[in-house]
């Protein structure tokens, strides 16, 4: 595909990442599928700043974390935007700030199965969509992951960590086998970024002196490269996991 996806699903994009990175998708001239699960304002606020400014955007409910919502938000972009070609698994939760010996298997199920089964079954949906063997004309995935996959997440949320570490390993192993279906694979792997959950229990203020580049990241930024991948301009990058978190 040589050309900037036309239609782009972004899942958890009623703030934070996922907001920046839609709206700056649209400004590539992509149609946005904005996604959410509890936040209707935010996302109808992401969505009304996207046409104000000329663009196509959707606002469409539905929790990653069950099937039948990733299976209903599919099939709402694909009917009211078009022919999906651009994925951004971005929706996920932490689980809270644990120890793991207080994580309890609520928290830890949370964490599994939103930011995993949800990113995977989303991502399946995109590739019977995208892939050519299914007649499709290609696209492009890009997962968020997280530094903390490489860091671990030690005293505030390994649960979360390990469950990012498991989106490295569907980033490689997806992109093995989507390659030769057209659809390009990659992820993002940010730090310490300035958002809700970024600075969840005031962490920004707490850890902002372990980064190299000596303060926390913006939205923007990460939205930034997420745009890129999505891109031409990154046509032979397939299967990377790229930091954007100040050296951290």
């Amino acid at each position: 595909m040589q050309h900037f996806p036309r239609v782009v699903i972004v899942t958890g994009a009623s703030r934070g990442i996922g907001a920046a990175i839609a709206q700056r998708v649209a400004k590539e001239g992509a149609a946005v599928a904005v996604n959410y699960t509890r936040g209707e304002d935010g996302a109808r606020k992401v969505v009304d700043e996207i046409t104000a400014a000329g663009g196509r955007a959707l606002a469409i409910q539905g929790d990653v974390g069950r099937e039948e919502d990733i299976l209903r938000l599919f099939k709402t972009a694909e009917t009211e935007l078009g022919p999906i070609e651009g994925l951004v698994n971005n929706a996920g939760v932490t689980g809270g700030l644990n120890k793991v010996i207080d994580v309890t298997a609520e928290q830890l199920t949370e964490a599994l199965n939103v930011n995993v089964t949800g990113s995977f079954l989303c991502a399946r949906e995109a590739l019977r969509r995208m892939a050519r063997s299914r007649g499709g004309q290609g696209g492009a995935i890009v997962n968020i992951s997280s530094i903390a996959a490489r860091i671990g997440g030690g005293g505030e949320w390994v649960h979360y960590g390990a469950s990012k570490g498991a989106i490295d390993t569907f980033t490689r192993g997806l992109a093995k086998e989507a390659g030769e279906e057209g659809v390009r694979v990659n992820a993002v792997a940010p730090g310490l970024i300035r958002t809700e959950m970024g600075d969840y229990g005031g962490r920004m203020a707490r850890m902002v002196q372990s980064v190299p580049l000596g303060r926390g990241g913006e939205t923007p930024e990460v939205a930034e490269v997420v745009a890129w991948l999505l891109s031409p301009a990154s046509s032979y990058v397939h299967g990377a996991i790229i930091d954007v978190g100040g050296g951290r």
